[in-house]
């Protein structure tokens, strides 16, 4: 088939103009010179053929005019006393001047626009290195960098680059308005696909120091969106993987809502790479909550990363007991060791000696504190026991609302609770999906008894006819089992504690529990009385900083979060010493629960517990030589093998 002169023009313009700025530039070029030479040569085959238009008598300047024309219309007055005649070409020549001007200015703004635009997007390549990468774009994600903040306040300089397919303006902006002082850590953000090779290599994946990626879509968002979401993080932890030439040497943690996606990790086999499923690790924490009083405000201390931290610390121990190396150390008390031939183990035998080299657990306020003496710094006195034990009793627990996390909390609780522990969950007119979910599990836990109550937690008759006061826990979740915002969730919670407050007269029998998915809530929800908060998306944020950090601190999440193995837990003191008060320093408060096989963490003042400012009465790794005062109302924080 043979294309005519003026398709094959047209077709060879089009390709060449799409090449973009540079095209466009060289074509106006092109057209002003050509515009130039033709009205040029008009101008100076009329004065050849008309001689008395000529009123310079030098052809030069006749060019010279011509071109000033162009390029500006107020040169138009250079021809005011030309003839008649040549003042058509001046007319001509400035007319052609402002249409081609007109284009180029067109062309420029154009293009500073789109440069500019590209800037707000923050599509250039990032030349940073030792840099923690955030892929992805959710509700946690300002948790985590405040969480960076302060991981990175001892450094002169550190960064945190995201990677998002947010807006870079809207990211911008949310995070100089929720974190106005970065301190130490400068914050860049960047659009981008980031399970795309391009896009990581333009952020320098290669040189990060490590890689946090998070889930596009909450838990109760579909389940076509959550399994879209976990396959977005295998392709992201693939092309990381790739950009590396094919072998992992950077810290992932990625956050995978499904099991089978979390096994498919499982098969790079590789101990960097950690998936987490943020709301399994929410229901176990819930359990525990609702066990003891204030362990949320030891989990709190615990994984932040202000205030006293986890360190899985290596010395020359030259033998020393590991009971005995609490009193060697000025700051710091050993939880446990780790070696990658026995793993973690803590509360380990009573019996057991630390070789040089060994890697012991130690909870401290910074690793550059844990120094070993030579001698022993403390010598605490022995205490009588008293080594009285807590008894198990059937639990009534009231669930107002449903959450995912809910259905996790009752799997676990069954590992803690005694047989006939009752699960009341309170929902308005509740859809074929949960009503499913209750026939689960009653029919995977016969022994216990669970029911599902169509009912308004929102509604304060409804309250009031159930009885809250009747239950050992009271646990307040989302109303709602579609997707939300976290603010509209936690309104609906703040209206149904602030009714619970208004129906229960006293909290001493009855524990309140309650889900927060906006950490900036806190204060707010502080004045309805609840027991215990469950900042879900700060301690979640918590613990994925802290493994971008040290993967290896998964294992001790992995242990204290399990029915099996050691887990932390708020004691009162009667269970230690038979009269009150105890004038005793913190180093023999650790002595006495070692003496119940036990490591004591710190203390809760029970006259605190209700105390914003004391951190509700919840001290961790005090001075071992400080002088504390316990009364029967008091607490101990331990690590234990059990409540009782």
């Amino acid at each position: 088939m043979k294309n005519s002169l003026k398709e094959k023009f047209y077709y060879r313009l089009e390709r060449f103009m799409s090449k973009g700025g540079s095209s466009i530039f060289l074509s106006l070029l092109v057209l002003f010179i050509f515009s130039f030479l033709i009205l040029m040569g008009l101008r100076l085959l009329l004065i050849t053929l008309f001689p008395g238009l000529d009123y310079n008598g030098n052809p030069f300047r006749d060019i010279w005019i011509t071109f000033l024309e162009m390029t500006a219309t107020g040169n138009m007055n250079q021809d005011n006393l030309a003839p008649a005649w040549l003042k058509i070409m001046t007319v001509i020549s400035g007319l052609t001047g402002v249409i081609l001007l007109s284009m180029l200015i067109g062309f420029i703004t154009t293009s500073l626009n789109k440069m500019l635009y590209e800037f707000r997007k923050g599509r250039g390549k990032i030349i940073e290195s030792d840099h923690t990468l955030i892929l992805g774009w959710n509700e946690r994600v300002v948790d985590i960098i405040r969480e960076l903040i302060l991981a990175n306040e001892s450094e002169r300089k550190a960064c945190v680059v995201i990677l998002a397919e947010a807006d870079k303006e809207y990211m911008d902006d949310l995070i100089s308005k929720r974190l106005p002082n970065t301190m130490t850590t400068e914050i860049i953000t960047t659009q981008g696909d980031y399970a795309n090779i391009n896009e990581l290599e333009r952020v320098n994946v290669k040189h990060s120091k490590s890689i946090i990626i998070l889930a596009n879509c909450t838990e109760s968002a579909s389940k076509d969106k959550k399994v879209a979401s976990d396959v977005q993080s295998i392709k992201s932890i693939l092309a990381i993987t790739s950009c590396q030439g094919g072998k992992n040497e950077l810290p992932i943690v990625a956050e995978v809502f499904t099991e089978e996606k979390r096994e498919i990790i499982s098969f790079f086999e590789d101990e960097n790479i950690i998936a987490i499923d943020s709301w399994t690790i929410m229901g176990k924490l819930l359990v525990q909550t609702s066990l003891t009083s204030g362990l949320e405000m030891v989990y709190n201390e615990i994984l932040s990363f202000d205030g006293c931290e986890v360190y899985f610390h290596e010395d020359q121990w030259n033998n020393i007991s590991f009971y005995d190396l609490a009193y060697y150390l000025e700051d710091g008390i050993p939880l446990g060791t780790y070696s990658e031939e026995a793993g973690l183990i803590l509360r380990p035998d009573r019996e057991t000696v630390l070789k040089n080299g060994d890697q012991v657990v130690i909870l401290a306020e910074d690793d550059s504190t844990i120094k070993l003496g030579t001698h022993k710094k403390f010598s605490p006195k022995s205490i009588p026991l008293k080594d009285e034990k807590l008894s198990q009793v059937q639990k009534k627990i009231l669930i107002l609302g449903w959450h995912k996390v809910a259905e996790i909390f009752i799997e676990e609780a069954t590992d803690y609770l005694i047989e006939n522990s009752e699960f009341d969950i309170l929902f308005h007119q509740p859809t074929a999906e949960l009503e499913e979910v209750i026939v689960h599990l009653k029919a995977t836990y016969p022994e216990f008894k669970i029911n599902l109550i169509d009912s308004n937690p929102l509604a304060i008759e409804c309250l009031e006819e159930i009885n809250p006061s009747n239950y050992d826990n009271v646990i307040v979740l989302s109303q709602s089992m579609k997707e939300e915002s976290a603010d509209k969730i936690d309104s609906d919670t703040l209206i149904i504690l602030l009714m619970l407050r208004k129906i229960i007269t006293d909290f001493e029998n009855t524990h309140l529990l309650t889900q927060v998915l906006n950490s900036e809530n806190q204060e707010i929800i502080n004045q309805t009385d609840v027991d215990d908060f469950i900042i879900s998306n700060k301690l979640i944020t918590m613990i994925l900083a802290q493994l971008s950090e040290e993967p290896l601190i998964k294992t001790f999440y992995d242990d204290i979060f399990s029915e099996d193995g050691s887990e932390i837990y708020v004691k009162p003191t009667t269970l230690y010493f038979e009269e009150f008060p105890q004038k005793i320093t913190f180093a023999e408060a650790m002595e006495i629960a070692n003496k119940r096989d036990e490591i004591c963490l710190g203390i809760r003042k029970g006259d605190l517990s209700k105390d914003v400012a004391s951190n509700f009465g919840v001290t961790l790794n005090l001075e071992k030589d400080q002088e504390i005062e316990l009364n029967a109302n008091d607490f101990l924080v331990v690590l234990s093998e059990d409540e009782l």
